[in-house]
């Protein structure tokens, strides 16, 4: 009798404690969440920003994801990848019981942190549902949400979104971001040696990290390999191979991007059309932009400001550190560093670690040790080693001592008969700098203004013969004078805008009135009320942004339509269908169709003779226009012009203004980078002269005219001395008194 209870409780605590983890399982199943988001899969997919041609320009949203259905992941990845996470996937409902057993004995006997054997279900539940935390709690509800989803979904469901769900380091989450991310790869690309590095990831994808701890990731693959060469994936020889392969991890840099400017232009208007779920509806945006002529912009700038850079004295280094004799020490104050002083695209970051009289020593962000020698070296030789520097490679990969660009610069391109933005660079780089100077920074053109005053004086019967004095011009106290200090009695206009002579566009002003000048010029686009009301407006000391210099230039190309640059075309959500699509914005008629032809005519004479000729000579073609331009002191440089198809505006210049140097200027800037872009933008275009219009003009011994002021009537002469009627027609006189500076 005396067994009998311990009989009783022998059995009736394990029914107890059944009968009670049944009641937990109930009310815990009746809290689960629902599944909605699983059996409804909108996986959080990130902003794209592509270019006309299909080349991605930018990406936003905190999740790198490529969802790629399972049909379209290679067989063989999916197998090793089971082999690894879940033998038993197509078998058991969601539970691997003999390998929780396992995992609980484990969990007794073994202090640490807890074991678990998480099928490919329970870690879709995890990530999904749940936190990390290593609970008993969290792994019942697991196991339960785990029972769940295998009862709503198929198992081929289950596996596509875990192979495009689950995290897997770098922001990237699914295999084929991973695959992008790692490798620069799509999955059907990749070798067996990195598609073993990524399914091994999902084990502790921070730890194993193959961009920042390659050494546990290549031990991590190496157990992967071994796994599937177990199970008879892969045979032992190619597994061994596979170890021995070099993985050419793409290790995350801090590029320049191609058109970071352009691409946060679309982030702002995206957010504002969607609010935040603009970063994670898998919208794709593609805009005006053209890579090949994008790129060329970009690099065109930088490099103008680069040979801008190498002629200012070296400031010093950008910090110095101290660099612990400890290792471990070492590499940390490195790595705070590199992360205060990230690269700037082909800009980079490098610490110097040891120098003697023939070489200095230096460590770059991502470890590698290079070597500085010859001209180079002179500024490190008073330098402590832990001086942060910046560093170019050269040609024939000779590492080269450079400093970062204190100047900015801006680029804009486009089409002048629809206005879509062909490049849009709106500075040096972006990570420095998110001040789109194309659309934001308003500057002093200069010369490259005086197109839009001789417009003025062409509608008033001016002729590129013209005669104008250029003779030195001084009001009260004001004394211009021409850039070059030459003055001659008298220039034609087409000779004073090649020659870009400041007296011969002041008396221009002064026969226009300013009043007259400056509502001209605000047909092409520009505010009015950033225009002086006096004479200095003929030398551009008003405020204009690149873009809309290369709006208003574009005007001359496209018969006297204005153009308004616009840069999206249309937005698609993540099944491809089209959601937006953009209408070019309708041109706007700045001026006649004869007054574009004659102003294009002056311009071209700037291209072929003047001070824009370097222009023609660098791209070996004669239907180009254009202006130089170089404010006072050279603070500003620009170029601006126009092919029948493409106009286009560069400016540098300090972001808080100051002179660039006595010997800068626009030609020797700017020029070379309008040069440069068009070069790209225009290959394969045949040569297209500018037409005149089929009325209001006519032809007098190969000089254009305005019909009625053909003959006699024309403008003949301005500031100069009045001659006969006899001799040549009469000058033109100011409509309004001059305004004084």
């Amino acid at each position: 009798m005396l067994a009998r209870p311990w009989l009783l409780a022998l059995v009736g605590l394990p029914l107890a404690l059944l009968l009670v983890g049944i009641i937990v399982a109930i009310i815990l199943w009746q809290q689960l969440p629902a599944l909605d988001v699983l059996t409804d899969y909108q996986p959080h997919q990130p902003l794209r920003v592509m270019s006309a041609d299909g080349q991605l320009l930018g990406e936003f949203g905190a999740e790198r994801r490529r969802f790629v259905a399972l049909k379209d992941i290679p067989k063989p990845m999916q197998d090793a990848l089971l082999a690894v996470e879940d033998t038993d996937f197509y078998q058991h409902s969601g539970i691997d019981y003999s390998g929780i057993v396992r995992a609980m004995w484990r969990n007794l006997t073994h202090r640490g942190p807890l074991h678990g054997a998480s099928t490919i279900t329970q870690q879709l539940a995890r990530d999904t549902f749940l936190t990390k935390q290593q609970r008993w709690s969290r792994k019942i509800v697991e196991a339960l949400l785990a029972i769940k989803i295998e009862g709503a979904l198929s198992k081929a469901q289950i596996l596509e979104i875990y192979m495009n769900q689950i995290y897997l380091g770098n922001r990237a989450y699914g295999f084929a971001a991973a695959a992008e991310r790692y490798f620069g790869k799509e999955l059907r690309q990749l070798s067996t040696a990195q598609m073993a590095l990524l399914i091994g990831l999902p084990k502790d994808p921070n730890r194993l990290n193959p961009a920042v701890y390659p050494e546990r990731a290549r031990r991590r693959q190496a157990v992967v390999l071994e796994r599937l060469a177990v199970v008879g994936l892969v045979t032992p020889e190619q597994a061994k191979a596979a170890r021995e392969q070099p993985l050419n991890i793409q290790r995350p840099k801090r590029a320049a991007g191609v058109a970071d400017h352009a691409a946060e232009m679309v982030r702002q208007e995206m957010l504002t059309r969607f609010g935040e779920a603009a970063y994670t509806r898998g919208l794709t945006v593609t805009t005006t932009l053209l890579y090949a002529e994008q790129s060329a912009a970009q690099e065109a700038l930088r490099s103008a400001l680069f040979e801008l850079e190498r002629r200012q004295p070296f400031r010093g280094p950008e910090a110095t550190i101290d660099l612990p004799k400890d290792a471990g020490e070492r590499d940390d104050a490195l790595d705070a560093a590199f992360d205060a002083h990230p690269d700037l695209g082909e800009l980079r970051t490098a610490v110097l670690l040891s120098q003697d009289k023939s070489t200095a020593g230096l460590v770059l962000a991502d470890g590698e040790r290079i070597a500085i020698k010859g001209a180079s070296l002179r500024p490190l030789q008073s330098l402590k080693p832990g001086a942060v520097l910046r560093v170019l490679e050269g040609k024939g990969g000779q590492w080269q001592l450079s400093q970062t660009p204190q100047a900015e610069g801006a680029v804009v391109t486009l089409d002048p008969t629809t206005g879509a933005i062909r490049a849009l660079v709106g500075g040096f780089d972006f990570t420095r700098n998110q001040f789109n100077s194309a659309t934001q920074a308003w500057r002093q053109p200069g010369s490259a203004f005086k197109p839009f005053i001789y417009s003025a004086l062409i509608e008033q019967g001016a002729w590129a013969g013209t005669l104008v004095s250029d003779e030195q011009v001084f009001i009260n106290d004001w004394a211009p004078r021409n850039y070059d200090g030459q003055y001659e009695e008298a220039l034609t206009l087409r000779q004073g805008l090649a020659r870009s002579k400041n007296m011969v566009t002041i008396r221009v002003a002064q026969a226009l009135g300013p009043q007259r000048a400056r509502a001209w010029a605000a047909r092409f686009g520009f505010e009015e009320d950033k225009q002086p009301l006096n004479l200095t407006i003929a030398l551009g000391t008003g405020a204009v942004t690149p873009l809309q210099m290369a709006q208003g230039y574009a005007a001359f190309a496209n018969e006297g339509q204005l153009p308004s640059g616009w840069l999206i075309q249309r937005v698609q959500d993540a099944q491809g269908e089209v959601i937006f699509k953009a209408e070019p914005p309708p041109l706007r008629k700045a001026i006649s169709p004869r007054n574009a032809f004659m102003t294009a005519q002056l311009l071209a004479a700037v291209t072929r003779e003047g001070t824009g000729a370097r222009a023609s000579s660098i791209l070996g073609r004669w239907d180009l226009h254009g202006k130089t331009g170089t404010t006072n002191d050279a603070i500003d440089a620009w170029f601006c012009g126009f092919q029948a198809t493409r106009a286009g505006a560069v400016w540098i210049g300090y972001p808080q203004p100051k002179s660039l140097g006595e010997r800068e200027s626009g030609g020797g800037l700017a020029l070379p980078v309008w040069a440069a872009t068009m070069a790209v933008a225009l290959k394969g275009q045949p040569i297209t002269q500018i037409e005149p219009p089929s009325d209001g003009l006519v032809q007098q011994d190969g000089n254009w005219f305005y019909a009625e002021f053909a003959g006699d009537m024309a403008i003949a002469r301005i500031g100069l001395p009045v001659v006969p009627p006899e001799e040549a027609a009469s000058d033109v006189a100011p409509s309004e008194p001059p305004i004084n500076q």
